[in-house]
Order: C-alpha cells, then structure tokens, then sequence
C-alpha cells in the first residue's frame, strides 16, 4: 500500500505524444508510456525517470498497428501480470482447472483467455450478474459467478468437481480461503492483488479463516508476484501476448472514459466495480 503526501500528483500509467524533445533517442511525433500520473503535459529526462510504485520506467510504444492504449493493457505491465503469474506461478497443465476472480477487470480477462488458449477450464467470479452473462458467453470462460451472490463453495462444488488446480488471486481476504478448501493436492496460487483489503488501514486488516490446515493437507504452494522482477522478460510477453491478438485469438478488453476532468468520476467508478475490461481514460 502506498501513502501519498497531500498534493503530491496522483499515479498513474500513461500514453503520451512527445512534442518536445532534447533527447535523440525520443522524436517529436513519438508515442511512449510510463507511469506520468494524473497530468495533461509532462517534462521529465527520460533516462532516469521511473516510478517506485509501479516500479516503471519510461518506453517507446511498441506496437502501433493496435490501439496506442493497449500499451497499457494488454502489452503493458497488466498483459505482463496476467502471462507471468498464470504460465510462470502457476504453471498450469492442459486439462486442469483454474480459477480467477476479478475476472471481467484487466488482469483477469487477460488472464482467462490466456488459460483457455492453454487448454484449462476456466472458472470467474465477478461482481455483477451482467459481468457473469459476459464472461461466460464472450470469453467463453466454462463458469461464472457472482461473488456476491452465490455460495463460494458450492459453486465450486459445481463447476470444479474435481478439484480447483491453479488459483489466480487478485482479491484476498475470505474468499480465497474458500477456495483454498477446495484445491487438489499440490495445488499453485499466484497473488497478484488484495482488493478486499485495499482500503483497511495497516493496522486494521479483515481477519479470516485460517488457511494453514489447507495449505498442510493439500500441500499448496503460493506465491506473491511484482511483475517487475520480470522485466527482462517483457518483451516475450508482448510478443506473445500480441501475436494473439493478430491471431484473433486474444481480445483486449477496456472501459473508455474521456476526458480529463473525469478522471475523478471514472476513479470512484472503478472503485465501484463499474469497470469490464482495464479501465482506461481518453484525455483528447
């Protein structure tokens, strides 16, 4: 969790034109990305700037023939999320059964595509009952459901009756120890987020039911992921990651917002669950 100062700019990926440079390596007309923050125009020295909380740094776009925001996305840190913790943690086998919440956010559309393509049965949670109908009948995940709605284990009971293999965490808290009770032995779980705990204060976390007697019995391993320990790797990921694309076979899912003076009204939307797909804002 990071504490920002008050009135310090507020973070954030970006996609920006470069209109002045002094720089050879960068030319007027270019595109780059890097964690520029909440801001129309941004002056900065491109070799040493970088961002301690995304643990980014300033690069040209790789790929222009998409949209310039997948550089955000799909070919961004979030593709690089999804690849790495999925095919690198949990090391899934073709035939097993993975299973992701926050499935219809950036993460974990990405995510579940990538599974299916690897031959996995695919089962999401979400938050809604509209994300549950699109995750099952655009993504073709195998199951959905409404986290909010349903009972945890039974649903896993009924989509997963022989066991849970991998588990994509990005949420935390009492859900994931449900799901735990239900994973086969040796089971992998990547923890790439801790979304019911990201507005408790450090000394006030939700207690849940303890995980241990799980971990014990089904000898599970877990595994918490920084993409950046992979960014030597980036560029197989957005190789790959893009290829699919090209392919058809890979769909980059993002909630537009426009413009800049929403970015306040599209945060607290996110914050909500209004969000399919990375959501993403369109300055101009």
């Amino acid at each position: 969790m990071v504490f920002m100062p008050s009135g310090a700019k507020m973070l954030g990926l970006q996609v920006a034109k470069v209109v002045q440079s002094k720089d050879e390596n960068y030319k007027v007309g270019e595109y780059v990305s890097g964690p520029l923050g909440w801001a129309t125009h941004s002056v900065l020295n491109p070799s040493t700037f970088k961002d301690t909380m995304h643990d980014a740094k300033l690069e040209r776009v790789r790929y222009t023939d998409v949209p310039l925001s997948y550089s955000l996305t799909a070919l961004g840190l979030i593709g690089a999320t999804a690849y790495f913790g999925l095919l690198d943690v949990c090391k899934p086998k073709e035939g097993e059964t993975l299973v992701v919440n926050a499935a219809a956010g950036g993460v974990g559309t990405i995510v579940g595509q990538i599974a299916k393509l690897k031959g996995l049965r695919v089962i999401g949670f979400a938050g809604s009952n509209d994300k549950v109908k699109w995750l099952t009948e655009e993504l073709q995940f195998d199951f959905a459901y409404n986290y909010k709605t349903c009972n945890v284990v039974d649903a896993l009971k009924e989509s997963a009756p022989n066991g849970v293999d991998c588990y994509f965490d990005n949420v935390g808290g009492a859900f994931s120890s449900l799901v735990l009770t239900q994973m086969n032995t040796f089971g992998r779980i990547a923890v790439v987020g801790a979304i019911s705990s990201y507005d408790s204060d450090l000394m006030n976390q939700p207690l849940v039911p303890a995980v241990q007697t799980s971990f014990i019995a089904k000898q599970l391993k877990m595994e918490g992921l920084i993409v950046s320990r992979y960014e030597s790797r980036f560029p197989e990921a957005y190789e790959q990651i893009y290829g699919w694309i090209k392919e058809g076979k890979l769909k980059c899912y993002e909630h537009v917002y426009e413009g800049f003076e929403n970015l306040p009204k599209a945060l607290l939307d996110v914050q909500k669950g209004g969000n399919t797909g990375k959501a993403v804002l369109k300055v101009k």
